[in-house]
């Protein structure tokens, strides 16, 4: 009689490698690293079935951190790996990872075409504003006036918005987190949970070239510019005081105060994950006037890529026999029979 080996749940511990991790120290990759290891145990995943795909830049060193299985593939050609491994096996669980550089630059069209497909997968977008690995030059969500090696005047382009891109591009599933903030992992099981593309833009700060950006919110003293959205709950921020309301003329977005916790009488929206033009509106909230949206700004599944791949074949194979040398001969073949001439 045979027995049943239990499979014991993994730790974080099993899911690091013993290469060296080489980031900048004090860099927030280790703090998003941390957050992913933590992750995958509690959502019950295994080493054996994830894959993590990346391109290129600093975030990208990812898969070697990893243990599983990984690619670490070229500049912004990640979506396009992934989407090859998830057709060769719709049952692994694929992570991508990028930054606002590799993804939204020179990988832009591939991340657009990933999300509209809707790829069963996770794209972790790390967001510092900056390239790093290549020594700080501007990116493509970098501010206007940012000053670079490459813009030593000031960058007098206007940023991308990788939420507001992802959303353009039909995502059906739109996050946000900060690489240090403790909320992140709740982020990620959410991004995990969802059925289809799950993007997931993290805020990430590079204490080399563009140190303490985001500091306006990520910094605990401003963390009352925090807007943290959870399905069916008020969106409140600065400490329940303040929140959000829908300006019913102008169908646009405002902050109100909340008077001893009334928020209904101040007529803040509850949120609503599936509400696509509300996720519009936070996605563009300028910040400073408004807080910045954070967790899940939209999510409403739609059938997957790879799903309708496999029952496309399934159809045009039924009744079929497999047959490789009548394939190869169909169409316009020939065969020569008469010698060459010498030469």
């Amino acid at each position: 009689m045979n027995e049943i080996t239990t499979i014991k749940p993994s730790s974080p511990k099993d899911w690091e490698t013993d290469q060296e991790v080489r980031w900048c120290p004090g860099c927030g990759d280790y703090a998003i690293l941390k957050a992913v290891q933590r992750t995958m145990p509690e959502i019950g995943a295994t080493p054996e079935n994830t894959v993590f795909i990346s391109g290129i830049g600093c975030s990208s060193r990812f898969p070697y951190y990893m243990e599983t299985y990984g690619f670490h593939t070229i500049h912004g050609r990640a979506p396009a790996v992934a989407t090859g491994v998830k057709l060769a096996n719709p049952d692994l669980d694929v992570w991508i990872i990028t930054g606002d550089g590799d993804g939204l630059s020179i990988g832009g069209n591939h991340t657009m075409h990933l999300l509209r497909r809707n790829l069963n997968c996770q794209v972790l977008l790390f967001n510092n504003e900056i390239y790093g690995l290549t020594k700080g030059q501007y990116s493509p969500t970098s501010r206007e006036g940012t000053r670079s090696p490459s813009t030593p005047f000031g960058s007098v382009d206007h940023p991308a918005k990788p939420c507001a891109y992802a959303l353009g591009s039909g995502a059906r599933f739109i996050a946000r987190g900060i690489d240090v903030h403790k909320n992140l992992p709740s982020v990620l099981k959410a991004a995990h949970s969802h059925q289809g593309a799950a993007f997931v833009e993290i805020f990430q700060n590079c204490i080399v070239y563009n140190d303490d950006v985001f500091a306006p919110f990520t910094e605990k003293a401003n963390a009352g510019h925090q807007l943290w959205l959870e399905y069916g709950q008020p969106m409140l921020f600065a400490g329940g005081s303040k929140g959000i309301s829908l300006d019913s003329q102008s169908l646009t977005l405002k902050t109100v105060d909340v008077v001893e916790g009334d928020w209904q009488a101040a007529g803040v929206i509850v949120h609503n994950v599936t509400n696509r033009a509300i996720a519009h509106m936070l996605v563009e909230m300028p910040f400073g006037p408004f807080p910045m949206a954070l967790g899940v700004l939209y999510d409403d599944p739609a059938p997957t890529f790879e799903s309708a791949v496999v029952a496309q074949n399934a159809a045009a194979s039924e009744g079929k026999v497999a047959d490789l040398q009548k394939l190869v001969s169909k169409g316009q073949t020939w065969m020569v029979d008469k010698e060459p001439h010498a030469i």
